[in-house]
């Protein structure tokens, strides 16, 4: 989630989502940056400017160093600094008298001794640290197999090269103590280079590498979250929230930052609410607390035998009748007390224009589903033969022929009320011909 990381253009190598070249004050190419809003005005005559400048590595990691050549920096320069052993190459992402407050809120004391900037970073220095960089992400498929391979129950998070390529730093999160010993001479023999293991926690990790949370909106510890408060399960009990372990935990696996933000406003509306397992005595029964709205101050009571049917009462007279009863005095019932709850009106759109509600599109659907029950009634014929009735189904295209044996068919059925006894005397009529023409030829 780092500028290097950011998907750039083809030919100019510009970052395609903020065109600031890195230096922008949002998103994830300069997380946790902090506005340099004295930055156009100068100092008072007399003034030197302060010696301490910030600067950003990789992942958002940020550092105080102190300006001993007292070179002329600004925001964005890339610059090598001191370190153990030999230098890094960062980005100043502040400088000036912001400093000062920076370092009070991260408990740095200003008269500390603070490691040194060297210069301003040659075009050699940053081809070495471009191409160190380059080799972390193969760097960090192979250590995470190494340690596989050991059965170390640790994740291999990310891995940070130092600005000359001399020591690789491999970031790291385990539940319990792990022994690495055997896994750093494994490091050392396959990466040839000077190997440092640091331990961070699962809220650090996430810090470090940024995404994406469920509200669609970048981690807050990765932009502007500066201290890690413990959460408790209690905050979403406060709240009313479902006790469900995917819903309440963000991306490092933790609950979320999120859920203490709105947390002391609901602990101010509870302090005027019962505990939530009070019971009202009343002559028609007990009744228990069901459900609460915070912010309405309303309560949903129901009695113990009869659990489905709820009823809503305001907190003031819940009090009134818990009053009564500490004097022994029960009420009649608690639909004396029932608040009448308003309902919601629901909003029916109209179209602008003036239109009917359905659109064009609705009404030919209607007459397109109008057209194929017609032709499926159509379709479909009671034909008599006999004392039995058929139902036949034609398709699309009929002869002509075929359509008028079924309509001969199916006029006795209008003047006869029932089948068989409109088809009864037909069979009478053509049986007795048939007899005496028998009877001639044997005579």
């Amino acid at each position: 989630m780092a500028c290097n990381n950011c998907s750039t253009g083809t030919k100019d190598g510009v970052p395609k989502g903020c065109n600031n070249k890195g230096s922008c004050g949002t998103g994830s190419c300069n997380k946790l940056t902090v506005f340099d809003w004295l930055s156009n005005m100068t100092l008072p005559q007399g003034q030197e400017p302060f010696d301490c400048v910030e600067i950003r590595f990789k992942n958002g990691r940020k550092e105080f160093f102190r300006n001993t050549e007292k070179l002329t920096l600004s925001m964005g320069d890339i610059v090598a600094t001191e370190a153990s052993p030999g230098h890094d190459v960062g980005i100043v992402s502040l400088s000036g008298e912001l400093v000062k407050i920076q370092m009070k809120k991260k408990n740095v004391p200003i008269g500390s001794e603070l490691a040194k900037i060297y210069r301003k970073a040659s075009q050699k220095d940053i081809d070495i640290w471009s191409e160190a960089r380059k080799k972390e992400e193969v760097i960090r498929m192979r250590a995470r197999e190494l340690a596989i391979a050991l059965n170390l129950e640790m994740k291999i998070s990310d891995v940070e090269f130092q600005g000359d390529s001399s020591k690789a730093t491999f970031y790291y999160t385990a539940n319990d103590r792990v022994d690495f010993r055997q896994l750093i001479k494994d490091f050392a023999r396959e990466f040839s280079i000077r190997i440092e293991m640091k331990q961070v926690g699962f809220r650090q990790e996430a810090s470090r590498l940024g995404g994406i949370g469920s509200c669609g909106r970048e981690l807050c510890c990765s932009t502007w979250l500066t201290d890690f408060r413990s959460v408790n399960t209690s905050a979403a009990r406060y709240q009313q929230l479902s006790l469900n372990p995917q819903k309440l935990a963000g991306q490092c696996g933790k609950l979320k930052c999120c859920l203490n933000y709105e947390l002391d406003t609901y602990l101010d509306a509870l302090k005027d609410f019962p505990d939530l397992d009070t019971k009202l005595y009343t002559e028609k029964g007990n009744a228990n607390c069901q459900k609460v709205d915070i912010f309405k101050e309303l309560m949903w009571f129901s009695y113990e035998n009869q659990p489905a049917h709820w009823h809503v009462l305001s907190v003031s007279s819940v009090r009134e009748i818990l009053d009564l009863n500490k004097q022994k005095i029960r009420v009649e019932a608690i639909e004396e007390f029932v608040v009448e709850t308003t309902k919601e009106i629901e909003n029916n759109f109209q179209n602008v224009v003036g239109q009917d509600s359905l659109t064009r599109f609705d009404n030919k659907t209607k007459k397109r589903s109008n057209k194929s029950s017609n032709k499926n009634k159509k379709r479909s014929k009671v034909v008599v033969q006999g004392d039995a009735t058929k139902t036949i189904s034609r398709p699309k295209k009929v002869d002509q022929k075929q359509t008028a044996q079924p309509k001969q068919a199916a006029q006795p059925k209008k003047q006869s009320t029932s089948p068989k006894q409109s088809a009864a005397p037909k069979k009478a009529n053509q049986s007795k011909p048939i007899i005496k023409k028998n009877d001639s030829k044997k005579k």
